[in-house]
């Protein structure tokens, strides 16, 4: 898989989609050559929902959220309720590996065109906690930290299932 995080361009909006297509790359790159059984496996005794797949499956619904939810104001139709708030990395061991990575790649070139539809400065249709309206260049920001985040946690399980490293 090839990745870069220097932009063709260094206008702002280049920047930015070019760092969140690299996290995303990272991420699946953390998963390459796995079996689903060890994606499945929690290897950290505190966090028993700390897995490859569901890491994978809860970055998709992370972009899910902002992108549909908060952006374009739509319904919330993602897999969590009030009485498991971390669903979407529980059910991901319900998968194989490889669905899970296709449907991250294929809502993330949904989310690309949406991306280039709409203006940096463009607000979210529904307002968070603080009632202050997030605009899309804080979605991407946050997208980009929240994905290199959880690649930090992926490079971990990964070495701790069969010792490989990366980037």
């Amino acid at each position: 898989m090839t990745r870069t995080d220097t932009p063709p361009a260094w206008d702002e909006r280049t920047q930015l989609t070019t760092f969140l297509a690299y996290v995303r790359a990272t991420a699946r790159a953390k998963c390459e050559d796995l079996s689903d059984d060890d994606a499945r496996r929690a290897l950290l005794p505190g966090s028993p929902l700390m897995t490859l797949s569901g890491l994978i499956n809860h970055l998709r619904w992370v972009e899910y959220y902002w992108f549909r939810v908060v952006f374009l104001g739509e319904e919330d139709e993602g897999p969590w309720t009030d009485e498991d708030p971390d669903r979407e990395m529980r059910i991901a061991v319900d998968y194989p590996l490889s669905v899970l990575l296709d449907e991250y790649a294929g809502q993330s070139a949904r989310h690309d065109e949406l991306i280039a539809a709409h203006g940096l400065d463009t607000k979210a249709r529904r307002q968070r906690d603080d009632g202050e309206p997030r605009d899309l260049r804080w979605i991407l920001l946050h997208l980009i930290e929240e994905t290199a985040r959880h690649n930090g946690h992926l490079d971990i399980l990964r070495e701790l299932i069969d010792g490989r490293t990366g980037d």
